[in-house]
């Protein structure tokens, strides 16, 4: 298993109050798939840098799990489907 982090930006169409239940979507994307959870930062609605779509900001969070190599391509193939998330971005931590 590697380590990997995974910044979600949400949209804001999403309301506040349903945040936690598209956070505990996303961490059942991990576990299924055999990964473990071990940090979960919501940095809050945030300015975005450029337009996406017709949104100027969106809800960003960060996660940091641990997930077999093979099986990422299958979550970001998930998350992209995803309505409510409007960007991701996966990185795997080096082992320093």
């Amino acid at each position: 298993m590697r380590d990997y982090e995974l910044v979600l930006i949400i949209s804001p169409e999403v309301a506040e109050e349903e945040i936690p239940a598209t956070l505990e979507k996303i961490d059942r994307l991990i576990t299924e798939r055999g990964g473990s959870v071990s940090e979960v930062n919501q940095w809050g609605r945030r300015k975005l840098a450029y337009p996406i779509g017709k949104f100027m900001e969106g809800n960003y969070v960060l996660t940091q799990f641990k997930m077999e190599p093979g099986l990422t391509a299958d979550l970001e193939a998930s998350l992209k489907l995803s309505d409510e998330i409007m960007r991701h971005l996966l990185v795997r931590i080096s082992e320093s």
